[in-house]
């Protein structure tokens, strides 16, 4: 989940690329939907249009609106599953490409799968082939992509440390096999997180193992994330960023425990709530706005800040204008 905003766009006015938009539809022959409401492309369930979005299932569509956009000068961003992302009230001023390829090939302990597939479509796919080593993503929401992106993990484990390559279009129009190198991973980050470069595929490896204990360990996360998750309230996930470790090697500080002690799970602003069970994920409790989580987000952030002067990062990232805004 990146973008490509050219930086001379941003000023420009929103009319012109309206037209632009426009034209881009026409050369695509209605390919591209018009004005989709950006809250049902993600899970916190918020957010104001899109003017388009298209859906990728092959590296030639990839080529072809990547072109047309840069072209016509629409400002572009790429959106996996829409966990981790607030999309503001206001739309978004410009095309949104989503990959859809979802194809999955398993031979022996190696896994090339589409950047479009459910991270935990995947999870369970692997597990199916007697392949272990992803049990501890089981029921992380998103796409492969946007897990690759965000180097998503828990327990300990990041998808990074899986993957063996990649099949990257570059802005450019090239395409090209990098290796887990080019992603340049850190925590709850890659390279490709700013960069305006599309994840297409990767191919992963894991090991043959004792699929029954790894079942074991998927049935016990799964379980605890009902526990502590939201189930029926739209969210995005972990709202911010957990701590670095107070000791080199260390584990990382859990920004919940931090929120817990300033009260946040009585917080709330207008339909944006704490979620009663975790301090550190933000709900939808109906209908809530961009502007009702910022603002909840901003207390959160303070009361940390004024109790044990520490600034939260968000991890969740804000869509708006023409663009991802820094910050969010």
């Amino acid at each position: 989940m990146h973008s490509h905003v050219p930086s001379d766009n941003r000023g420009k006015d929103a009319e012109r690329i309206s037209e632009a938009v426009g034209a881009f539809s026409a050369r695509h022959g209605g390919r591209a939907d018009l004005n989709v409401p950006l809250a049902r492309l993600t899970t916190l369930r918020i957010g104001g249009p899109a003017q388009a979005v298209c859906r990728l299932h092959t590296p030639e569509d990839a080529r072809r609106f990547l072109d047309n956009a840069r072209d016509l000068e629409i400002p572009t961003v790429f959106l996996g599953g829409g966990s981790n992302v607030l999309a503001d009230d206001g739309g978004f001023r410009g095309l949104v490409l989503q990959v859809a390829t979802t194809d999955l090939d398993i031979r022996g302990d190696t896994v090339r799968a589409g950047a479009g597939l459910g991270f935990d479509d995947l999870v369970a796919a692997t597990l199916d082939a007697g392949l272990v080593g992803l049990e501890f993503a089981s029921g992380i929401p998103g796409t492969l992509g946007g897990a690759l992106i965000g180097n998503a993990g828990c327990y300990g484990n990041e998808i990074g440390e899986f993957l063996a390559e990649a099949t990257i279009l570059r802005s450019d129009g090239a395409v090209e096999t990098v290796g887990p190198e080019a992603f340049a991973f850190t925590y709850r980050h890659s390279a490709f997180k700013s960069s305006r470069d599309l994840v297409l595929d990767a191919v992963l490896r894991l090991e043959r193992g004792d699929v029954a204990v790894a079942g074991e360990t998927r049935d016990g996360i799964i379980a605890e994330r009902r526990r502590k998750h939201p189930v029926d309230l739209p969210c995005a996930g972990s709202y911010f960023k957990n701590l670095p470790p107070e000791i080199p090697g260390g584990r990382r500080r859990a920004a919940g425990a931090l929120l817990d002690r300033v009260g946040a799970r009585d917080m709330r602003e207008g339909d944006a709530a704490v979620f009663e069970r975790h301090a550190n994920i933000i709900v939808n409790e109906g209908a809530a706005t961009s502007r009702d989580v910022l603002a909840l987000a901003e207390r959160m952030k303070a009361a940390v800040a004024g109790r044990f002067g520490v600034r939260l990062q968000e991890e969740v990232r804000h869509l708006a204008g023409f663009g991802w805004q820094s910050g969010g």
